[in-house]
């Protein structure tokens, strides 16, 4: 009856040959991953050639425009070139508006992007995911095969170069109905791929912001900090995908990894050393100091306890501010190894800690001065008897 009347429930689908090297399907997935000890949620990317079969999978903390663009840039590199038609969802870092049939209005930065790699977007009817089931099913396939156990990592970075593993490992099988393999096929369709530019697409955002009276700049709701001298001045800030550069007067004043999120702080310690050095008794209570202090050596703590009880509380800390502050021209591992030597020798003052970094700089073949006093007091006593001198 059903068949009579031209009702049918069932679903039928169209076998496809795809041309080599012409088409691609893209999609996001969602993930958990041990990251620095801690599970943290995860969006990956996928690329997958409708002709071979073979895919790219990237990580991210979020599904961004940048991300996405930087996604694409990372699978073009891993495919050798661009694929003329990629076909995606109406996800909305492409797409502003989905208008009747097939036609949309893009995003203005999606569409500089796409021009730019000259190949043809192509979206799906809404609620139509299988127009691209190949994708689709890879989305399953990389969490039950990549992300199963959770990958336990130390960053992103590490995440993403396991993944890259398995993508150049995947292929070794054939489709059902294809005669070749996976990487046979994908060695067939390298040479009808779209060359890449000489240059990569530049993926960055620049808006200006005002540093407010912490010292930060409040990007994406998340604070970054500033060298506190530029508090209430403008500055320019450079978005990369997972960096933040912070320009005053067209010099950079500070870089910071990026973060994601609501209401993250990203402070460098060493903005607010100037100041504390003024404030000293804010030392132990601000915000960057003590987050510092949870990963500096146990080193640094007891040269601070020393200097404090040889110069007094607030003495102590202004001249072990100066010791951070060596920092900046001699780096962190050689302030390190100058503050282990500096405990070891019992040196008091932040001249001592300086005074071997300078030795480990030079060819001198004397040893650093070891057992400085904090204060050397001169005995006067011998000019008492100079009162009856005429």
């Amino acid at each position: 009856m059903k068949l009579r009347l031209g009702v049918n429930e069932n679903k039928a689908f169209i076998p496809l040959d795809p041309d080599c090297g012409q088409e691609a399907e893209i999609d996001w997935g969602t993930a958990t991953a041990i990251i620095g000890g801690k599970p943290t949620p995860i969006r990956f990317f996928c690329m997958r050639s409708k002709y071979s079969g073979k895919h790219f999978v990237r990580c991210y903390p979020c599904e961004r425009q940048q991300t996405f663009f930087d996604a694409h840039m990372h699978a073009f590199a891993f495919f050798g070139g661009v694929f003329r038609i990629l076909i995606y969802d109406n996800l909305t870092t492409a797409v502003q508006k989905v208008l009747k049939g097939k036609d949309r209005v893009e995003q203005e930065a999606f569409v500089r992007f796409h021009a730019y790699y000259n190949f043809t977007p192509r979206f799906c009817n809404p609620a139509s995911g299988h127009e691209k089931g190949g994708v689709e099913g890879m989305v399953g396939f990389v969490r039950r095969n990549y992300m199963v156990p959770l990958p336990r990592v130390e960053s992103m970075e590490e995440l993403n170069d396991r993944l890259l593993c398995d993508c150049v490992a995947y292929g070794n099988h054939q489709i059902s109905g294809r005669e070749k393999r996976v990487v046979e096929l994908f060695e067939e369709e390298k040479e009808h791929l779209i060359c890449l530019p000489p240059v990569a697409f530049s993926n960055i955002q620049v808006v200006d912001s005002k540093v407010n009276t912490y010292a930060t700049v409040l990007i994406d709701k998340n604070h970054y900090s500033v060298p506190t001298r530029y508090a209430g001045f403008r500055v320019k800030a450079v978005l990369g995908v997972d960096s933040i550069e912070l320009f005053y007067d067209g010099k950079k004043v500070a870089t910071h990894k990026r973060v994601f999120g609501n209401n993250k702080w990203r402070l460098n310690p060493d903005h607010y050393l100037d100041l504390l050095q003024q404030r000293p008794q804010a030392f132990d209570s601000a915000r960057p100091i003590r987050q510092w202090r949870e990963q500096w050596p146990a080193s640094f703590e007891r040269l601070l306890e020393r200097f404090k009880s040889s110069q007094g509380e607030a003495w102590g800390i202004k001249d072990f501010i100066s010791v951070l502050m060596l920092c900046r021209e001699h780096g962190a591992d050689d302030l390190k190894a100058a503050v282990d030597l500096a405990v070891e020798t019992g040196i008091r003052s932040s001249d001592g800690v300086k005074h071997i970094l300078l030795h480990m700089h030079s060819r001198s073949t004397f040893a650093p001065l070891t057992n400085w006093p904090s204060t050397i007091v001169p005995d006067i006593s011998a000019y008492g008897c100079l009162g009856g001198v005429q």
